[in-house]
């Protein structure tokens, strides 16, 4: 793979701009933005095309105590997380919608019978699937985004409270969750440098 001028088109330039905003401002999202970068999740692939993931589009006094619950969960952890769990419940506060996206479950209830596997290893790779459909969906979401104008942030660090997130949004207990504060960057952010490519690329011929 020889160097050359890199390609680009809007699509590209989405992919290259996007990066994690943890302030924002009180500026409120669009409903057809949000409706958008909605679509571009549930756009994204799946296996099957079982689509087994949920979008909850959290606002108000809903967000408010979703901030609060990460916050009270927070002493719970080692400093590192316990900082980490604050900051998350920051940024769901100054942000003026999340969407918090989590799976069903259902692959994993139907992949054997689908699939025609043994019950045995099922679990393992049906488990699996939803995790990488739910993520592409988050990805398809966070460059919608980008693409809009409109800022995000992955918070990862919730996982570690997935179980009561997703009781307190109502949802089942799947293998996924993920929570996205959508909205206007507070301040300008620029986003990481990344390794070059030839530092993650190998070529096999």
């Amino acid at each position: 793979m020889t160097a050359s001028r890199p390609v680009r088109n809007e699509t590209l330039d989405s992919i290259a701009n996007r990066h994690s905003v943890r302030m924002f401002t009180g500026r409120l999202v669009p409903d057809d933005h949000i409706t958008a970068i909605l679509r571009a999740a549930n756009q994204a692939p799946s296996a099957h095309n079982q689509q087994s993931w949920r979008f909850v589009v959290v606002r108000g006094e809903k967000k408010k105590a979703l901030a609060h619950l990460v916050t009270s969960h927070a002493a719970g952890f080692p400093r590192p997380a316990s900082t980490l769990l604050r900051m998350a419940a920051r940024s769901i506060v100054s942000a003026p919608v999340v969407i918090a996206v989590s799976n069903t479950g259902e692959l994993i209830a139907r992949g054997a019978e689908l699939f025609g596997v043994g019950e045995d290893s099922a679990r393992d790779f049906f488990r699996t699937m939803e995790i990488q459909n739910s993520a592409a969906a988050v990805e398809n979401m966070l460059v919608a985004a980008t693409s809009l104008g409109v800022a995000t942030v992955w918070l990862g660090i919730l996982f570690l409270i997935k179980d009561d997130v997703l009781s307190f949004l109502g949802e089942p207990q799947g293998e996924f969750m993920a929570v996205v504060p959508v909205g206007y960057a507070a301040y300008p952010v620029a986003g990481p440098r990344k390794a070059p490519l030839e530092q993650v690329v190998r070529i096999v011929e």
